[in-house]
């Protein structure tokens, strides 16, 4: 069928389409997933550092699961919350990208309506989950600078799991409307997402009806929820760093700095591309369909690449368990 130009902005981006996409219907059996437009035929080399990306998160994410599991010392509230940020990234990762892989190797663009759905309470939920670990992070790291005597009977065993359940509980809930709000409205005009996965706002972006209400909840969770996380976070360390400051000597200081560097940097991995990329989805009119899609493709891929990277190389403990683990295996 010969191409019929048609531009429609999708979460404010321009987007060409094929003829056969565009037909009037209300309740789609299908939508299509969209690669790198233009470059079709390099879509198996561009797959390449994402697989490879993909590839270090599950190593990465399961050797700290396997680490935590089987070191004694490591059985303590911080490494229980991130043996859940592991679980966490795991998912998000697996979620997405066995579907994006597909399309760049065998162009299997098409996703059934309620697996995207699907998708997307996944990649929120355990985004939002994402957020609401390093809350709890937050504050083990709070209750062991600030008051050292007193953790291990507040962070109780029993204590840091209700915190999970509660982390679970409310990230679940909050997402649950998403798919909810997204399966009412009619669709017409494409089926086209331009963007390898599903999330609220690209499905939203589609509908022909007034989608103000997915609009505006879409906000509050990213603005309000996930920013209260980053308030509770900024109040943890504000505290934190008035405790660090007051210790009499340089060196205390740095090694109790130290024992909060790998949570600090696992929070700017996570926000700063999640903050980027929403900004950009709602509000980057002049952004290019392409560059769009890489920051779409990296933007779920990073923490789960880095997180593992991150607490391996700065956690003493972890680190040299890794190093035995492969000297080990070299002798």
């Amino acid at each position: 069928m010969q191409e019929i130009p048609f531009c429609l902005r999708v979460g404010q981006i321009p987007y060409s389409m094929s003829g056969s996409n565009t037909t009037n219907f209300t309740n789609p059996s299908t939508f299509i997933l969209v690669g790198i437009q233009g470059l079709e035929a390099a879509h198996v080399w561009i797959s390449i550092p994402f697989c490879t990306m993909y590839s270090i998160a599950v190593l990465g994410n399961f050797t700290i699961l396997f680490i935590v599991k089987t070191v004694p010392s490591l059985h303590a509230p911080m490494y229980y919350f991130l043996r859940m940020l592991a679980v966490t990234d795991l998912v998000v990762s697996m979620s997405v990208m066995p579907k994006m892989l597909a399309i760049y190797w065998f162009n299997s663009r098409e996703i059934a309506f309620t697996a995207c759905l699907t998708q997307m309470h996944f990649v929120h939920c355990f985004s939002l989950m994402e957020s609401g670990i390093f809350v709890a992070m937050a504050l083990d790291r709070y209750v062991a600078i600030c008051h050292p005597l007193r953790h291990s009977t507040i962070l109780t065993s029993p204590v840091v799991a209700k915190i999970g359940l509660a982390v679970m509980l409310h990230s679940g809930l909050l997402a649950l409307p998403f798919p909810l709000l997204v399966r009412q409205w009619p669709y017409c005009r494409t089926n086209i997402i331009p963007q390898p996965y599903c999330v609220h706002i690209a499905v939203v972006n589609l509908a022909c009806t007034d989608t103000r209400a997915s609009s505006y909840y879409g906000l509050f969770v990213v603005f309000c929820v996930m920013g209260l996380d980053v308030f509770f976070i900024a109040v943890s360390y504000t505290q934190i760093l008035r405790a660090i400051f007051s210790l009499p000597t340089k060196d205390a200081r740095l090694k109790t700095f130290g024992t909060c560097s790998s949570h600090l940097c696992a929070i700017l991995v996570f926000y700063i591309p999640n903050l980027f990329f929403t900004l950009m989805t709602r509000f980057g009119q002049n952004v290019p369909l392409n560059f769009h899609i890489l920051i779409a493709n990296m933007y779920l891929l990073m923490p789960p690449m880095l997180n593992p990277i991150i607490y391996g190389v700065r956690t003493k403990q972890i680190r040299g368990r890794l190093i035995r683990l492969f000297t080990h295996k070299g002798t």
